[in-house]
């Protein structure tokens, strides 16, 4: 629904607006995504649009200490976009990673994370 409404909103003049699915792989009722399931149908649907360009996947997993859960997390994104790519759809990104987990990330396949506050330290409190 909102795939086909940037679509439609694109000008035509700039080139495709790129686009990543967020996919909620901790099934958290609190982060927003589709769900694992929905996700080929959706990306089979967004390859016929021709304003908006699907990029990749990318997720915010339940936070958690354990390295080898936060690998196993990022491996069901990682198999995903996999999937997807054997099906023929061409995906280069997988958003994934954050400054406490950024290195399971990596090494399930990132190829970017977001690490605000590894750069710059924890964000103020709010009064």
């Amino acid at each position: 629904k909102h795939a086909k409404r940037l679509n439609e909103q694109r000008p035509a003049e700039q080139p495709p607006l790129n686009i990543c699915i967020q996919v909620n792989i901790s099934h958290e009722q609190s982060k927003g995504g589709v769900m694992v399931n929905e996700v080929l149908p959706l990306a089979r649907e967004m390859a016929q649009l021709g304003r908006v360009k699907l990029r990749g996947l990318m997720a915010i997993p339940a936070p958690t200490e354990n390295f080898e859960k936060q690998r196993k997390n990022f491996s069901i994104l990682r198999k995903l976009m996999e999937k997807l790519q054997s099906e023929g759809i061409e995906l280069d990104t997988l958003s994934m990673g954050m400054s406490a987990d950024m290195e399971a990330a990596i090494a399930e396949g990132a190829t970017i994370v977001r690490i605000g506050t590894a750069i710059f330290g924890p964000r103020p409190s709010v009064p």
